[in-house]
């Protein structure tokens, strides 16, 4: 398996995985598919604001992305980047979620995130295990966040400290990320 940054020539086997995950899944609560115009203009922005957006391929085909974005818009978030992964049907449950979420991780910490969030839809038991085993701890759930598929879905979050976490200050005029900069 390699895992490399997604260009732009990588969007519609994104937006392929991505769909499927929106019609058949609970990891995200959109409801209807984006385009792959509109799938490019959201790694545009992810990536032109400084945040790694990954895909994992085996013998040339895309069979998983995983990504970083931000967690909110006001400033003080800076030091916080969210991920986000998502797998073909075929490679669910083989390690690639893993093996995105362990080199995510590697690039959000030399970038200088100082913490990582998971919100993790529908309370899917793999992707809360995939960010147990990459050392994310539990620290909330929110009931009946979601409606999709007749049923009410919960959102866990959890976090995981980069670097030096909150032990030190940052440098606040080199933050990551540059949206809000």
């Amino acid at each position: 398996m390699n895992i490399r940054a997604a260009n732009l020539d990588d969007l519609v086997a994104i937006t392929e995985i991505y769909s499927e995950s929106v019609a058949n899944g609970v990891a995200t609560y959109e409801l209807s598919a984006p385009s792959v115009t509109e799938m490019t203009s959201r790694f545009q922005t992810i990536t032109n604001n400084g945040y790694p957006y990954l895909v994992a391929e085996i013998e040339g085909q895309i069979i998983g992305f995983a990504y970083a974005s931000a967690f909110r818009t006001r400033p003080a978030y800076n030091w916080l980047c969210e991920d986000s992964i998502y797998l073909a049907p075929a490679a669910r449950g083989k390690g690639a979620g893993s093996q995105l979420l362990a080199r995510l991780i590697e690039l959000c910490t030399e970038l200088g995130f100082r913490q990582m969030v998971a919100v993790i839809g529908g309370a899917h038991p793999a992707s809360v295990h995939v960010h147990e085993k990459a050392g994310f701890r539990h620290s909330g759930r929110l009931e009946a966040t979601g409606y999709k598929h007749a049923r009410w879905l919960d959102t866990i979050f959890m976090e995981l400290a980069l670097g030096e976490g909150s032990t030190t200050h940052p440098d606040v005029n080199a933050y990551p990320g540059t949206l809000y900069g």
